[in-house]
């Protein structure tokens, strides 16, 4: 369904009009130079989860073995740093830009998925639909952050209103733990269709069976520092990696009848500048206009995609500093007479 859309592109990226040389390329053009680096090397992609794994495994035997607290809590905290590197080895996966012909490492990855409490059928469901759908002004918010249209937003009622803040709420993506993982992965999908989003259910109770043993063998803090504090990390950064990349000043949104894919991945898909550190942790998901752009590049590969490709150069940036951090949050709804996203202040004038 993506790749059709990828061969359906064909509008143009207006940002990369000031690239020097050639017209740039767009739509079909620009996917096709793009596909090489959609080759995976199946032995680097062994090497980089089993290291993964192993990096996962020190900092958890620290968690375990170290006895004074503060050291603990910050064991737990790089486990959590590194649990969101191993959540994009899934998010490949899914994507089938990875271990494509494996199917150790695709049992691997259910049980993975099961670990990081990401059920695989809610998560490719949503997941496939975002991509499908980002930076449509309608149908955009399912597997995404909800997103609303000021002259729209006082025609709604109020409880509606408040949802919709608190979806957007800073404490709501910090707490996605809670939130987005744990309503939005699990209790949603079960109360919608148990039978059918059953796993989301049995991977949260695997997740606390987790805890509840650590605890047992090991006393309470090392259970919260093994299997808590690692996961509120990850889930939290994972949570506001994604409304950051998707919600920033410059974004553009499209009507459906004027939507393409190239423009939906470069208009509305950032990329968030990181020390080589972080973008190891988060697995290089801050290239991601060349991961919206072609999902079946392999994550590793997408600095490279970037390198090699004058019309990936140029995207709209976000960055871990304040400034960006308060402009992302300060993003409440989209304004028509000013095709731009609008400040909750600025909506009531």
């Amino acid at each position: 369904m993506i790749q059709a859309r990828h061969d359906q592109a064909v509008a143009p990226y207006a940002a990369t009009a000031s690239i020097p040389g050639p017209e740039p390329r767009t739509g079909a053009d620009l996917i096709r130079a793009t596909q090489p680096f959609q080759v995976e090397s199946p032995l680097r992609s062994w090497l980089l989860l089993l290291t993964t794994l192993a990096a996962l495994a020190v900092t958890l035997f620290a968690v375990v073995h170290i006895p004074w607290w503060p050291l603990k809590v910050f064991s737990g905290v790089i486990c959590g740093l590194i649990q969101m590197r191993l959540f994009i080895f899934y998010h490949d996966l899914m994507h089938g830009a990875i271990f494509r012909q494996s199917r150790a490492a695709q049992v691997l990855m259910d049980v993975i998925g099961f670990y990081l409490v990401a059920p695989k059928r809610v998560w490719k469901e949503s997941h496939d639909f975002h991509h499908q759908n980002n930076a449509k002004l309608m149908g955009s918010t399912i597997g995404s952050y909800p997103l609303m249209f000021r002259d729209k937003l006082d025609t709604i009622a109020p409880r509606r209103r408040i949802a919709y803040r608190l979806a957007r709420h800073p404490l709501t993506i910090a707490l996605g733990y809670f939130t987005v993982f744990g309503i939005g992965m699990v209790v949603g999908p079960v109360l919608r269709n148990p039978r059918r989003y059953w796993a989301g259910m049995a991977s949260a109770l695997f997740h606390y069976l987790l805890f509840a043993l650590a605890t047992w063998a090991f006393g309470w803090p090392t259970g919260v520092c093994a299997v808590l504090v690692p996961t509120f990390v990850a889930m939290g950064l994972v949570s506001y990696l994604f409304y950051a990349q998707h919600n920033f000043p410059t974004m553009r949104l499209t009507q459906r009848a004027d939507w393409d894919f190239t423009s939906a991945a470069l208009g509305a898909s950032s990329m968030f500048d990181m020390s080589r550190m972080m973008h190891w942790f988060t697995g290089n998901i801050g290239y991601h206009h060349v991961h919206h752009l072609n999902h079946r590049i392999p994550f590793y590969r997408l600095p490279e995609a970037m390198r090699a490709i004058p019309e990936l150069q140029h995207p709209s940036r976000t960055s871990w500093r304040v400034r960006d951090i308060i402009a992302g949050f300060r993003l409440f709804v989209w304004d028509h007479a000013q095709e731009r996203m609008i400040s909750r202040a600025e909506s009531i004038l």
